[in-house]
């Protein structure tokens, strides 16, 4: 983490587009959420989309129309998502499997209709020219540099809230009701309240990367609420790796790479990505994070031996 972090500061510095940075650092937070749900909760959802561009919307609609601070959009962005996160995992908090999967997708698809046909989301043109003010007042976002630390602060802020749920004794609850939750229930545990809290907390998650999101574009659409826009956000956890820190964020820049990089390719471009993703599969069974962890793992054992060894001998 703080290696990332030294990275992510000095990056500036060099020559690559700051842009391509922040819209890989939101798209690998929105799939670090998505990771958390799937990973520790055991739960595959296909509606992040919803819980991403619904706080896009609203902290859009916020900043535009009602002229509301920064601060102030990202906290309504939030709490936006967080609701349609306690309505969905409501309704389909207690099935499992691909039920949950399919109701998650048909959820996040109504939702989709919704703000294709609500007034303040202005259809398939979507809010445009969305000002940026200062942050707390004093952060001016129209500076690009400002904008780009104040971008890599909400990344870390959102990594570090990961991290905590990921070693804390909540997330080792997830973890035992995903490996079996018959065993977990009957030691007292309350699955569906855990699992309900971890998609709560996920659609959050997936809100505040949403609310980042506009910042960096400076515009909200349809595309982000588009059922698309979740199997995007599959991809980049899968090719990173599930269940890890940082594989989303690698996935992240692996797909947004591609899609910067390669647009002169025009649709050959969703091809490449298949075929990343198909090789992913075949060779990086756990993703790209996920394969290079494990062969630390098994390197690891055999210097500690080589080392002991070499002591006996002297």
């Amino acid at each position: 983490m703080p290696v990332l972090a030294c990275i992510l500061l000095l990056l500036p510095l060099t020559q690559i587009y700051p842009f391509f940075v922040m819209q890989a650092l939101c798209f690998g937070l929105v799939a670090s959420a998505f990771s958390l749900l799937i990973g520790y909760a055991g739960l595959l959802s296909f509606g992040h989309a919803m819980f991403f561009g619904t706080a896009g919307y609203i902290t859009a609609h916020a900043l535009k129309v009602w002229g509301v601070s920064p601060e102030i959009g990202i906290v309504l962005g939030v709490v936006s998502s967080m609701l349609v996160g306690v309505v969905a995992g409501f309704i389909s908090i207690r099935r499992q499997g691909i039920y949950f999967a399919m109701i998650t997708l048909a959820l996040s698809q109504m939702m989709y209709f919704v703000y294709m046909k609500a007034p303040f989301t202005h259809g398939e043109d979507g809010i445009q020219g969305i000002p940026l003010g200062h942050l707390f007042g004093i952060f001016d976002l129209s500076d690009t540099n400002t904008l780009y630390y104040v971008i890599v602060a909400g990344f870390l802020i959102g990594i570090m809230f990961v991290y905590r749920i990921m070693n804390s004794p909540f997330g080792e609850v997830l973890l035992s009701i995903r490996e079996n939750e018959q065993r977990a229930i009957s030691l007292g545990y309350k699955a569906d309240h855990y699992k309900f809290l971890a998609f709560v907390l996920s659609a959050a998650l997936a809100g505040f990367a949403g609310s980042l999101k506009v910042f960096v574009g400076q515009n909200a659409s349809l595309t982000d609420v588009h059922w698309a826009m979740s199997g995007e956000i599959v991809l980049i956890t899968l090719i990173g790796g599930l269940g890890t820190l940082m594989g989303p964020v690698a996935g992240a820049f692996v797909i947004i790479a591609m899609q910067q990089y390669l647009a002169g390719f025009g649709q050959w471009v969703t091809v490449m990505q298949g075929a990343v993703f198909i090789l992913c599969v075949l060779v990086f069974r756990r993703g790209l994070v996920g394969e290079i962890a494990s062969l630390v793992q098994r390197v690891r054992p055999f210097k500690a031996i080589t080392a002991a060894e070499k002591l006996q001998v002297e």
